[in-house]
């Protein structure tokens, strides 16, 4: 994403282009006006007099309107222009972008001002995988309106552009001959309008007042931070506003939304991505988690369906809504790849239960949680072990349904890959939560006593059966997974920290995951790698096998708090929002696994989505471990343990089943954690690297 600017709404809709505003996009570029997973704009090209204007600075207003400040090229390196141009775009189902040309000089002006458009209408698989349309492109001009088409039988997608100024339409553009006075300017209004087979009523418009007015209800409805650490603020009103600009219209709820995974690749509904992030965003917007809730129980499996990885019970992985899903040469309608999704669906619905002190949703949900509880022991349970393991059912499926789901991320520490099934170590211990929380619904809420009973002996029987058959003794600790020769895959990874979160760790084996976290092989300095150094298949820039991940470590902190480990907690905070100071305050969803003191900045994941949801939640639950909030009987209880470098920090209107309270704490742990060294003009950035090496690609 780098040198891109990037316009978002609500997960529906987004634009990425250039600094200057324009789109110029192959096949393979994530660049182009998105919607629904299709490309409605492949080109949009702004020339004066058929040369393509200069940038003097880009603006991101909010998430939803971004402004380009440009002047005439002149073929040199040299800016010394009488002429400027302004672009101001606002993204809505489709957008509208205002051109204003000025002439600052005391001559009057005549140029040719054009647009090139185009659209291939690119199914988001065929960008990623550079596969070829099967239908047809088609171009037409009537009454003032350009027309860009794509039919394919039944599927029909169209792209409008109408402008508010005298334009001469063309199938591949509009052109404008302009005449600008002395001191005075030009303007027009672009209207890009996009039809799914039918005609959108276009809301962009009003875009830029009626999605204003909800950021600014969106941000006043969250609880307020003040920290003496300066960045901390930054950091917090980020991750609130890219959750805003990540939200997404759920077809399946009749009201509100949830956070959509990520951009450029993932703007669309899954299931583990959105569970994860609503769990961090609890303490501070919870209603992202109400509907996340009600939209996957709306979509939860009913069937088993092969194409699909379907079965009942199950929770999904995805849902798309281009081309290739709707001819189904992709299984995303929706398609059900995850083992991990259906135990963390049981989580999130007790965590939003006793956070909030809603238990109408438990009693709502009662037939989709306990369908998720069987499948658990029936569709999860493949060969009778008592783990939930996954193999794809097609070779359209993912290989791996866990989060790391790139095709060599679970690897034996020689390097060599496992075999199929494969039951990694955090699965199961996310299922023993899922029964804990679940015996707790049943007996408080259900009223069901002999279910929540079997619930906890059935918890309590894999937590033993756990520690014996994932435990490693030469290495003293937890294997990665089992697979399906029922060997250990012996790798030390960052999945032993999900471990701590979900309980499953016994008090006497707790100290040693905490030291193996945070040794040197395993934690970099700005966080906690996936995995070790010195694994056979690590790799600092590989996706899953030595990246460090936000979200990952924030679960890992969540862990670490949860078995008493506060100081080591603390560290990681620290190291992943010192991290984020480098972006901006944006943390990307990866980012290259080095050695702190080898690089002093965190480098870049090339591919990495930014923003992304998890990451963008990573914050907020970091925040919530080291301030140490949890919901108890009703009410929040706060038992801050901070690193010295956050000073006083104070979280105020915090929501939940007690109304609204505030959390209060002072830095006094010294987290070993070097101070960030290099600023300029005040801010720092991120080094980057320019092409991938290693590791899997984003599945």
């Amino acid at each position: 994403m780098s040198g891109q600017t990037v316009s978002i709404l609500e997960g529906n809709t987004f634009v990425v282009s250039d600094r200057a505003g324009n789109i110029s996009a192959t096949l393979t570029d994530p660049e182009g006006l998105f919607a629904w997973d299709t490309r409605f704009l492949s080109r949009w090209i702004l020339t004066v007099d058929g040369t393509v204007p200069n940038v003097l600075s880009t603006d991101d207003l909010r998430y939803y309107e971004t402004q380009f400040f440009l002047v005439p090229g002149t073929g040199t390196i040299y800016v010394d222009a009488d002429l400027s141009i302004i672009r101001t775009r606002a993204v809505g189902e489709g957008f509208s972008e205002d051109i204003v040309i000025r002439n600052e000089s005391n001559e009057p002006k005549e140029m040719k001002v054009r647009l090139e458009a185009g659209a291939d209408f690119a199914d988001l698989f065929e960008v990623k995988d550079a596969q070829p349309k099967k239908g047809q492109l088609y171009q037409t001009v009537k009454d003032s309106r350009l027309t860009l088409g794509y039919r394919r039988g039944t599927f029909n997608r169209e792209t409008f552009i109408t402008s508010t100024a005298p334009a001469h339409y063309e199938q591949d553009g509009l052109t404008f001959s302009v005449r600008i006075d002395p001191h005075s300017e030009w303007k027009t209004r672009i209207e890009v309008e996009i039809s799914l087979g039918r005609l959108v009523d276009p809301r962009a418009g009003g875009a830029r007042t009626r999605h204003g007015k909800e950021l600014t209800q969106w941000l006043l409805g969250a609880p307020r931070l003040r920290s003496d650490w300066e960045p901390m603020a930054r950091i917090y009103t980020r991750s609130l506003v890219d959750l805003a600009a990540l939200r997404f219209q759920a077809r399946a709820v009749d009201e509100g939304a949830l956070p959509a995974a990520g951009l450029p690749w993932f703007m669309s509904i899954f299931g583990r991505d959105s569970i994860l992030t609503s769990f961090q965003a609890l303490p501070f917007v919870p209603e992202l988690a109400k509907t996340t809730l009600h939209a996957l129980a709306r979509w939860q499996g009913t069937h088993v369906d092969r194409f699909r990885d379907e079965e009942p019970g199950k929770i999904l992985h995805e849902i798309r809504y281009g081309e290739l899903t709707a001819f189904e040469e992709r299984p995303h309608s929706p398609y059900y790849g995850a083992a991990d999704a259906t135990p963390l669906f049981l989580v999130l619905l007790d965590e939003y239960s006793t956070w909030t002190g809603d238990k109408q949703i438990v009693r709502s949900l009662e037939v989709e949680a306990r369908a998720a509880l069987a499948w658990i022991d029936d569709y999860g349970d493949r060969n009778g072990d008592g783990y939930i393991d996954y193999q794809r059912a097609m070779e359209t499926g993912l290989e791996n349904q866990c989060w790391k789901d790139s095709w060599n991320s679970i690897l034996f520490s020689d390097g060599s890959n496992s075999k199929l099934p494969r039951a990694t170590c955090e699965i199961q211990g996310y299922a023993y939560d899922a029964k804990i929380r679940g015996a707790r619904m049943a007996r408080e809420i259900w009223n069901d006593p002999e279910l929540a009973s079997r619930l906890e002996r059935s918890a309590a029987e894999l937590k033993d059966r756990f520690n014996r058959d994932y435990w490693m003794p030469d290495k003293a600790c937890y294997a990665l997974a089992i697979d399906g020769d029922g060997r250990k895959v012996d790798s030390v990874t960052s999945n032993i920290g999900h471990l701590l979160w979900s309980g499953i760790v016994p008090t006497e084996r707790a100290a040693r995951v905490a030291e193996l976290l945070m040794s040197d092989a395993l934690f970099s300095g700005w966080g906690v790698r996936t995995m070790a150094e010195g694994e056979g298949g690590y790799n600092p820039i590989g996706y899953h096998l030595g990246t460090v991940w936000p979200h990952d470590n924030s679960i890992v902190a969540w862990g670490l708090t949860r078995y008493g480990f506060r100081k080591e907690a603390a560290r990681v905070a620290a190291g992943i929002l010192q991290a984020a100071v480098f972006f901006d305050g944006r943390l990307p969803e990866a980012f290259a696994g080095y050695r702190r003191e080898m690089t002093r900045y965190p480098v870049e994941y090339p591919t990495a989505c930014s923003p992304q949801a998890w990451a963008t939640g990573a914050p907020l639950l970091l925040l919530r471990a080291i301030l140490g909030m949890e919901s108890v009987e009703g009410r929040l209880l706060v038992d801050p343990k901070l690193p010295v470098t956050a000073g006083s920090l104070e979280v105020l209107d915090i929501p939940g089943a007690w109304g609204k309270a505030d959390a209060y704490g002072r830095g006094t742990i010294d987290v070993d954690i070097q101070p960030l060294e290099v600023t300029v003009l005040g801010t720092v950035r991120a080094a980057s690297l320019t092409t991938p090496s290693g590791g899997g690609q984003p599945s």
